[in-house]
């Protein structure tokens, strides 16, 4: 169900997606003081011939931390090593991958936040002192070794701030959050991606997919990229309003953004638990969707519009959501 959405949570790593990620900061668009700030320190962090201090980049999914993360490296002249929170199981797979680094390199780890707390404790010393503590041996005839690695840059990206530990929140010297994008942003964003696909759009279809992309460049570039295929089926030579109505029609996403499976959550929560409040367990059984999928996909949108609210004790739908859904609207306690 899930892999099927166009607001899906994984991001598949295609060439085109590659060729569409800006390469430098001054390509980047929206993030503004973000930006700004991170290039000020990794001016900075040049001038003094320094790495640059660990970075935590947190926001919802699809607002442009990895593109960030290869932007640093690229800005800083070094290479970028990747690894994903759940891949890294043992401790060995955390050694393998400092054991690596070479002298400036940025280490990205997405997922961060999903990383074992016990391979958290491995990575301390190697961002506070470029050190690696393991212990090697079998139990009762173990000892610990440590190993000096190379002064390095450590890119963490997380939709969860909340759930790092302090210990390894409080070893990032620079910790940004990303914003939502603005309509005007998004057209941009479209625009440009037009440009590098070299599939010209009329400014009216870039502003009506700008108004439907959710405030996330990565869902922008997604839709762009189905709207681009509908036109190519019509044999149109530029993506104009028409057809852009008609894939959006088709894709089921709405005038505000919401797709199927959005449509699907607050009705649930309407037609089975009477508008809520309701757990997000309960949610998540009556939909066949998982509680991560809804917590980091579905739910950040419809609490920034105002669709949902989170109680004390559980989700609660609001009047707005009911009047998009054109269902009569039943006041209740938690409103």
């Amino acid at each position: 169900m899930e892999e099927e959405r166009i607001y899906s949570l994984e991001e598949q790593e295609l060439d085109e997606e590659e060729t569409i990620r800006p390469a430098r900061i001054d390509e980047y668009i929206g993030q503004q003081d973000a930006k700004e700030n991170i290039r000020v320190f990794i001016e900075a962090a040049k001038m003094r011939d320094e790495p640059l201090d660990h970075v935590l980049l947190y926001g919802p999914p699809g607002l442009g931390k990895t593109t960030l993360a290869y932007i640093i490296a690229n800005e800083l002249g070094t290479n970028l090593r990747t690894a994903s929170g759940p891949s890294i199981e043992k401790p060995g797979d955390l050694a393998a991958i400092l054991s690596s680094l070479e002298p400036g390199d940025v280490l990205f780890i997405d997922e961060i936040h999903r990383m074992p707390r016990y391979i958290e404790e491995i990575l301390y010393p190697a961002m506070e002192d470029f050190t690696l503590d393991l212990m090697i041996g079998n139990e009762g005839n173990s000892k610990s070794i440590k190993i000096n690695l190379p002064p390095f840059t450590l890119v963490g990206a997380t939709t969860r701030a909340g759930d790092l530990s302090a210990p390894l929140r409080d070893r990032f010297g620079i910790i940004t959050k990303l914003q939502y994008y603005t309509e005007e942003e998004l057209e941009e964003i479209i625009h440009r991606t037009s440009r590098v696909l070299n599939m010209p759009i009329c400014e009216e279809a870039a502003i009506e997919l700008a108004h439907r992309s959710r405030g996330t460049p990565r869902i922008a570039n997604r839709i762009f990229k189905r709207v681009r295929d509908f036109a190519s089926v019509d044999q149109e030579e530029e993506i104009s309003l028409n057809v852009t109505k008609k894939a959006l029609e088709r894709l089921k996403i709405d005038e505000v953004g919401l797709d199927d499976t959005d449509h699907q959550f607050l009705l649930a929560i309407i037609e089975k638990f009477d508008g809520g409040p309701v757990g997000i367990e309960s949610i998540a059984s009556s939909i066949g969707e998982e509680v991560t999928t809804i917590e980091d996909v579905i739910e950040p949108y419809l609490l920034q519009m105002g669709y949902l609210k989170r109680t004390a004790r559980g989700r609660v739908v609001t009047s707005k959501a009911y009047e998009l859904l054109k269902i009569e609207y039943q006041n209740g306690l938690f409103e």
